[in-house]
């Protein structure tokens, strides 16, 4: 059974980071995007991030540009997000998605 699965969410105070992972089984993401998603508390499901098949183009959502970065290790079938400078509003439930491949989630709250 083909799975994401995500880590790295938890609780962290305002101006920390942390490092989500998206980890495929089997080969799924080979040759394929990855994008990441949030979505926060009464709030619509927003798109964070995407990153292409050989890592060669990244993009970013505006409220989260300069502060995220997207990577790939093919090799492991893993995706990253690192976050940086996190911010209240960037608490929501993250979620990995490829193809029609959704991960299961991993909270992230930013809070002191």
């Amino acid at each position: 059974q083909v799975q994401l699965v995500e880590s790295g969410g938890g609780l962290v105070q305002p101006g920390g980071s942390l490092r989500l992972s998206c980890a495929a089984s089997g080969s799924i993401f080979s040759g394929h995007a990855v994008l990441w998603y949030r979505q926060a508390p009464g709030k619509a499901r927003e798109w964070v991030s995407s990153i292409n098949s050989d890592a060669s183009w990244t993009n970013y959502a505006d409220s989260v540009k300069g502060r995220f970065t997207i990577s790939r290790d093919n090799a492991k079938n893993t995706v990253y997000l690192q976050m940086n400078s996190l911010r209240p509003e960037d608490t929501a439930v993250y979620y990995c998605n490829t193809q029609w491949y959704w991960g299961q989630e991993t909270q992230v709250t930013v809070s002191s």
